[in-house]
């Protein structure tokens, strides 16, 4: 009886799998390329073969896992030139929903630790880029603009990314309070000496 042979989207999407599911019970810096292989039944190869690296496929599951949220709605928003809220609306309230959910939160946790706490990654999906922002906050320059939402992405992946945050203290108040607090930021006026 023949062997049957692995596609190279099954072996990527059974690493991906792997990995989310190791990702779940031990730290980033526990999981090692080998046994995220072994997890997915491939070759040790497989994670550098079909990614580069290990930090390459978290980005490529979170990516994967986190894109389509995000995706379609920022990109109507960005084409029709929406408001600040609106686009706020449109960044938080996935977080919501991945806060209420062991695998989210899995989810949330990464990507505050890979934005956060890692040196620039190469991201292909538009909206993990920061450069896609550009105009998002039209009374402000390109450069403000940028600092702003960086700033106001690392406040948000830090609420809804701590480890420690299991979705029980993230009660509607603070969530609309963080919300009012990042589109004040977002809206108020470029001024003063820097």
């Amino acid at each position: 009886m023949a062997e049957k042979i692995q596609s190279p989207a099954g072996t990527r999407e059974r690493l991906l799998a792997a990995a989310e599911r190791l990702l779940l019970t031990e730290r980033y810096d526990e999981v090692s390329v080998r046994g995220i292989c072994a997890a997915a039944g491939a070759n040790p190869a497989a994670v550098h073969y079909h990614f580069g690296s290990k930090e390459a496929l978290v980005v490529a599951l979170l990516e994967d896992r986190l894109g389509e949220l995000w995706d379609a709605p920022l990109t109507a928003l960005a084409a029709r030139s929406a408001s600040v809220p609106e686009v706020v609306d449109a960044v938080i309230a996935p977080f919501v929903g991945l806060a209420a959910d062991p695998v989210g939160r899995l989810h949330l946790r990464l990507l505050a630790q890979f934005v956060l706490g890692r040196p620039p990654l190469v991201w292909s999906r538009p909206w993990f880029r920061i450069d896609s922002w550009d105009g998002l906050a039209p009374r402000l320059g390109e450069g403000e603009g940028r600092r702003r939402w960086m700033l106001a992405f690392t406040l948000i992946m830090t609420r809804f990314g701590a480890a420690e945050s299991q979705g029980s203290d993230l009660s509607t108040n603070a969530v609309a309070t963080l919300r009012d607090f990042v589109v004040a930021g977002l809206t108020c006026p470029a001024g003063g000496n820097r």
